[in-house]
């Protein structure tokens, strides 16, 4: 070993000896030292001096599945505001209606009044589950997390000062008509309500415009597609039409702009919303199950795969409905000894199988019986990647139904519609997106002089498509868990990171428009998602 140590040292003096031969050394002086360029802001021509932002939850300062003071605190509007101070060259008030309350509110279990989400692990840091959003005051968490929320009251400031008008869970509509306000009105919203300045006599829209902004930010459009996504798209009254929307969008800047002719401002398109983490988060293939309950649940689907066999084997039967071998061959039912089992869904674009199971019950090929327990499956197939999970689905997996130990969602009982999105429904929510985004850019564009567009919807695919970004030396990623994620735990809204990194995105429009120098918000100063809570 000794003699091999004296022979590398050697080759090593031979290699640094050959080049020194080589080439002479050269000291060179440092480089001069570049002093770093200073920047004075400048509102170029904007004027913030009364900034008013008009939009929903994304606006509100909504995160974390409830309005909560450390949310609105971190609203996107209010970092909007204090980096437009830096340019107006003085402090900026900016009044939002404020909710008075540490953890807010997100529904009620009982007698329990529930608060935001929060990351917790249910079974404690040895047992076998990972931590999931729970809302504060869910049973068993630890202090200050189990005192739970507060049911949102009447604001109690003064209404005329305010310059958030943004309402957690509107449509676009809902901010033109004064039945928002309206108890007795199926548009009513109580977040609304609490600080409008004529609950049911005046809109969304004519507080803000009676704020009378000289500058203001519109971000309204995404419950239009959002509401409908994250429910399954199972409702389609909360799907706004295009023609709806365009109407909607036209008269709302319009009556803004017409109002307040001296007033400049910022539309924000809509995010690809199929691309949140609310869709990511909880895989196709989440089921695990081991050797013996894949046995078990096999054995319970042989019934069923045998009755797609024998449609297969009645040539009549697959011309009546129209059926092809490898269609129901892809609707078999299958599990195996993993942790990645495919989840059983109803598939409402699959030929519905009922006729065909009566005809085999008319036929003698199978009992009433039997019938009887094919009824669910008669659009059942196991989800492939193309389909996506929503985050809500992953409390609702494994679950019984009923009560019945054998009627478990999404394993022998196919899932909601709710709680699931499948391509053709992903196909039509991404185009109506597409849609919306064409008529907000048509307004801007003929409004050159009065409104800058900041494109969300294109700065949110680059950051999915490259995964990670960086700034004021932090990493931030396109989801939800911590510490990079910039999305908070309902998987929809931003965390207080996220929010600043939008607001960069708005000032880049704005800087560009009106040839301002906005200041951008320095993402370090913003927190993400919190750790998760273990259970004691």
């Amino acid at each position: 070993m000794k003699k091999k140590q004296l022979t590398y040292a050697a080759l090593a003096a031979l290699f640094l000896v050959g080049a020194c031969k080589q080439e002479d050394l050269k000291l060179n002086p440092p480089p001069a030292v570049v002093p770093p360029v200073v920047v004075t802001p400048s509102k170029g021509t904007a004027d913030f001096t009364k900034f008013v932002a008009i939009g929903n939850s994304l606006t509100a300062g909504y995160q974390s599945g409830a309005l909560f003071d450390e949310g609105q605190a971190n609203s996107l509007p209010k970092i909007l505001s204090a980096q437009f101070s830096l340019a107006q060259g003085t402090t900026l008030a900016f009044n939002q209606p404020d909710i008075g309350s540490v953890y807010g509110f997100s529904g009620v279990a009982g007698p329990i009044v529930l608060g935001r989400l929060i990351l917790y692990d249910a079974d404690g840091v040895a047992g076998p589950r990972t931590a999931s959003p729970a809302p504060v005051g869910t049973p068993g968490m630890p202090a200050p997390f189990n005192v739970g929320g507060t049911v949102p009251t009447a604001f109690t400031g003064d209404k005329t000062k305010l310059n958030n008008f943004a309402v957690p869970g509107i449509l676009l509509g809902q901010a033109l008509i004064p039945d928002t306000g309206n108890p007795a009105s199926p548009f009513f919203n109580p977040l609304w309500q609490r600080f409008a300045s004529a609950p049911g006599v005046k809109s969304i829209l004519e507080d803000a415009v009676a704020a009378a902004p000289t500058f203001f930010l519109f971000d309204l459009g995404n419950n239009d597609v959002l509401g409908y996504a994250t429910g399954g798209a199972s409702n389609p009254l909360i799907f706004t039409s295009e023609s709806s929307f365009t109407t909607q969008y036209n008269g709302a800047i319009a009556t803004l702009l017409g109002n307040l002719p001296n007033a400049k401002g910022v539309l924000v398109n809509i995010p690809d919303v199929t691309s949140i983490p609310f869709f990511s988060l909880v895989a196709w293939n989440a089921i695990p199950l081991d050797a013996t309950t894949a046995a078990t649940v096999n054995g319970g689907f042989a019934g069923y795969n045998q009755v797609l066999d024998g449609i297969k084997g009645n040539a009549g039967l697959m011309a009546a409905f129209g059926l092809t071998a490898p269609g129901l061959d892809a609707r078999k039912i299958t599990f195996a000894a993993s942790t990645k089992n495919a989840v059983v869904i109803s598939d409402e674009t699959l030929t519905d199988l009922g006729g065909a199971f009566d005809a085999l019950v008319g036929a003698g090929a199978i009992t009433a019986q039997q019938r009887t327990g094919l009824e669910p499956y008669r659009r059942a197939r196991q989800t492939t990647a193309t389909d996506l999970l929503t985050l809500t689905a992953g409390s609702v997996l494994g679950t019984t139904v009923g009560g019945n130990p054998l009627a478990i969602n999404g394993i022998t009982i196919p899932l909601e519609d709710r709680f699931v999105l499948i391509p053709s429904e992903t196909t039509e929510i991404k185009a109506r997106t597409v849609a919306f985004n064409n008529t907000i850019k048509a307004v801007a564009d003929a409004n050159p002089t009065k409104l800058a567009l900041a494109d969300a919807n294109a700065t949110f695919n680059a950051l999915v498509a490259s995964r990670f970004a960086i700034f004021n030396g932090i990493t931030i990623t396109p989801t939800m868990p911590p510490p990079t994620g910039v999305f908070s735990e309902d998987g929809v809204h931003p965390n207080s990171r996220g929010y600043a990194f939008m607001a960069n995105l708005i000032i880049d429009a704005i800087n560009t428009k009106f040839t301002a120098v906005i200041p951008k918000a320095d993402l370090s100063k913003f927190k993400g998602t919190g750790l998760p809570v273990n259970k004691p």
